[in-house]
């Protein structure tokens, strides 16, 4: 992975904030970078960008980074969205430093609050949500302060430690730091820093009856870990006043030596990178997988981590494609094609050519021998060196694509034609003679012969015979029958959230459809994750329901971007 980013063309602009710093006198030593998740659903394809810079930072400058829960909802959050997380960050190829909790510091961070209450920097506010949010104006007009505003310290702190002794229902109170009711920046109009929450927490159980508010976890966390960039995307940019004031409270002044405990957090913001033809808001997500849209958090079409490899998707296509991407200060949005044209670059090195047919029809082969088989070379991958083979079993009987014959077709059809001639892949040269058809006029076979002279790496002249067509095929006599999920877009739409009506209305009622195919008999040893070429067809995934009696293959990738050619010709 360090190969990778050497190969980075120039800064962006958040490596040039470092650069500036180092300049400025910052000690390089002092660098640490965090990715802190919400444990409240499983990563999807903004967070891979998010996990790639922060990572990709620690590797550049050989810094630590922190793979940080930001555990201070209990209410969504799970211990299986942690160990998703866990799983998928590491199968990226990354490693973190340290693993931490907001809920580390909950201790904390109370007494911290406490401190605010004693300074007469926060109040304990008894109004509803709508009463408060009232209060809080408009960009242009000022708020009002709240009539709690100046209760007395010592029953601020009273009614503090009573809610974290859990003394009240839900919502009944509210710590608010006291800030400016005037600002410009709403954010900062008395922001609430503690709500009750009598929910049991995936790993402090009961302990507690108050969780912080985003807002006032994660600058703190950042400062206790002692983290020097805190990198955002962009619509925390508004939070970033109030994550300084926060700082200001807490750090002791003077400070100690940056790397000595005295590093102050520097937010910094990103820019989104929306995917064309999905939703990344774990959310809406959510909604797919509760109402069964989707088949779970790693359904192949969704844009999770876990739904990527699934899919078949390699973490080194997912690293070049946030390269790719890169970092800007502007949302914009990015064609789902971008993303396939790498991994569809990735696995064109690395996985074995195959042979499966998807919707088969049979041809005989007439002057083959009945009862005869040989077992021809089929090279693996001729991007891999050296070559390396396995051998495919050949007989009088072959299923072929459906699609790969035409009664009759224009000159500019290169596959199988009566009295046309194709080559069979690895194989000979056929010729299709005449067809057997049903009652109902439906086709039923191909009748072909074979030139036994042909047989492909022979070294005869008649194998050295050019024709303009090349089929897969494989063996009636020794297919094997697999399930296969061919997928596509999950939407029909660019962008299904910023519709005016639901994101669901966009749906694709054709995501997904499953065929049964038949492959030839080496892929019965293929292992769940494995990916291969089906040759001509596209990248396929063993899928983890697969079994020792029947495979399941996922649709990773086609081999070409059909679906932007199919936009062009609309």
């Amino acid at each position: 992975m360090s190969e990778e980013l050497k190969e980075q063309r120039s800064n962006n602009f958040i490596e040039n904030i470092i650069e500036e710093d180092l300049a400025a006198g910052f000690p390089a030593n002092a660098l640490r970078f965090r990715f802190p998740p919400e444990p409240n659903g499983y990563l999807h394809l903004g967070h891979a960008s998010s996990i790639c810079l922060n990572f990709g930072l620690g590797l550049r400058y050989n810094a630590p980074v922190n793979l940080r829960f930001d555990d201070t909802n209990p209410s969504k959050e799970e211990q299986e969205y942690v160990d998703a997380i866990r799983r998928d960050v590491a199968w990226l190829g990354f490693h973190w430093d340290k693993e931490c909790y907001a809920s580390d510091y909950f201790q904390e961070l109370y007494d911290w609050a406490v401190m605010l209450i004693k300074k007469g920097k926060a109040y304990v506010d008894k109004q509803s949500s709508e009463e408060i949010a009232a209060q809080k104006g408009t960009p242009t007009t000022a708020g009002t302060e709240s009539p709690y505003r100046n209760t007395p310290i010592d029953e601020n702190l009273a009614l503090f430690e009573q809610m974290k002794n859990g003394a009240f229902e839900n919502g009944t109170y509210v710590l608010r730091a006291k800030i400016d009711m005037a600002s410009p920046n709403m954010l900062m109009r008395d922001p609430i820093i503690y709500r009750i929450m009598n929910a049991s927490h995936h790993r402090t159980g009961n302990q507690w009856h108050i969780y912080p508010m985003y807002d006032w976890a994660h600058g703190e966390s950042d400062y206790l870990e002692q983290i020097s960039h805190s990198l955002c995307t962009l619509e925390f940019l508004p939070h970033r006043e109030l994550y300084d004031w926060f700082l200001d409270q807490v750090i002791p002044n003077p400070a100690p030596p940056k790397g000595q405990g005295g590093t102050r957090p520097k937010q910094r913001e990103f820019a989104r990178r929306n995917l064309s033809h999905t939703i990344v808001s774990k959310r809406k997500l959510l909604q797919l997988v509760t109402e069964k849209h989707v088949a779970g958090w790693d359904d192949p079409r969704m844009p999770t981590i876990s739904g990527l490899r699934r899919r078949g998707y390699t973490p080194e296509s997912i690293r070049k494609f946030a390269d790719t991407i890169g970092i800007a200060k502007r949302e914009n949005l990015i064609d789902v094609s971008l993303l396939e044209f790498c991994v569809r670059e990735d696995l064109n090195k690395k996985a074995n050519r195959v042979m499966a047919v998807l919707d088969p029809i049979k041809i005989v082969i007439t002057n083959y021998p009945e009862g005869q088989e040989e077992w021809l070379d089929a090279e693996n991958n001729p991007e891999v060196s050296p070559m390396t083979f396995r051998k495919v079993p050949f007989g009088r009987e072959l299923y072929i694509e459906r699609d790969d014959f035409r009664e009759e077709a224009d000159k500019k059809y290169f596959r199988l034609k009566l009295g046309g001639e194709v080559r069979l892949k690895n194989a000979y040269i056929i010729k299709a003679e005449s067809v057997v058809k049903d009652a109902e006029g439906n086709l039923i076979e191909i009748h072909c012969t074979y030139d036994p002279e042909s047989k492909s790496g022979s070294g005869t002249e008649a194998s050295m015979r050019k024709v303009k067509g090349t089929l897969h095929w494989v063996s009636v006599a020794h297919a094997l029958e697999a399930e296969v999920r061919l997928y596509d877009r999950l939407f029909t739409i660019p962008e299904p959230d910023r519709q005016e009506d639901s994101f669901l209305n966009y749906l694709n009622p054709n995501s997904l459809k499953v065929v049964t195919a038949y492959i030839e008999p080496s892929l019965q040893t293929a292992t769940i994750g494995e990916t291969v070429q089906f040759q001509r067809l596209g990248y396929f995934s063993v899928d983890p329901e697969s079994t020792p009696e029947k495979q399941v293959f996922n649709k990773t990738v086609g081999l070409k971007d059909t679906w932007e050619k199919i936009k062009n010709e609309e």
